[in-house]
């Protein structure tokens, strides 16, 4: 896709939804690293529908290391790969009040080197908690990159890196939203939903479903 092209589309999305925001819940930049960890291979609502009680229990960084993973692990069962995923939030609390004062870094290494901590989890908390232009690629990116032709891509870090330098500068904080609603509510896995894609005059894929089912 040429670059005129992929401005285009990534102008479409932005008319289309000025105001984009994460869906997970979060108080803090601690709660939102938490809610991003637990999000791994889970859906945002079921994340939602367990963390209101966990925040509740441990808001803080000390108060979640002293919940330890057994208790972590009560809250969050409803959410898949629990077991590591408790484990994981009980090291990286207790590493932000061992090495950080109880903080969240806004440093990509420092993150990075926290427990549970991917490329993709820090700029999400980049992007969200401290307002830095970074592009989080999840399923729904890496798919939408490939598919749309966008930023295609072998490795979620191809997509990311041609996303970004193909994002006009003054968009690129927020593309990160626009670009995962829109693969997690209309440019699904199985069936897109061509027929009402605001960037589908922009799109590649050669296989546009243009009539609603049934």
């Amino acid at each position: 896709m040429p670059a005129r092209q992929a401005e285009a589309f990534i102008r479409a999305l932005a008319v289309a939804n000025p105001a984009p925001e994460t869906e997970l819940v979060f108080h803090d930049p601690f709660t939102l690293l938490v809610a991003v960890v637990l999000s791994a291979q889970a859906t945002d609502a079921a994340v939602n529908r367990a963390t209101p009680a966990l925040f509740a229990a441990a808001p803080t960084p000390a108060a979640m290391a002293t919940l330890g993973a057994e208790g972590i692990g009560r809250f969050i069962r409803s959410i898949g790969l629990w077991q590591a995923k408790a484990k994981n939030v009980a090291a990286l609390a207790q590493s932000l009040v061992d090495k950080h004062a109880g903080a969240v870094p806004g440093d990509r290494a420092a993150l990075e080197a926290l427990p549970g901590v991917g490329r993709k989890t820090a700029n999400v908390v980049l992007n969200v908690a401290f307002g830095q232009d970074t592009m989080a690629v999840d399923t729904h990116i890496f798919r939408l990159g490939n598919r749309c032709g966008l930023a295609p891509g072998r490795t979620t870090r191809e997509v990311e890196e041609r996303l970004v330098k193909r994002c006009p500068p003054e968009l690129l904080r927020d593309a990160h939203h626009w670009l995962i609603l829109h693969g997690r509510y209309v440019c699904k896995a199985r069936a897109p939903e061509c027929w009402r894609c605001v960037v589908r005059e922009f799109c590649n894929y050669r296989d546009k479903v243009l009539v609603p089912p049934g």
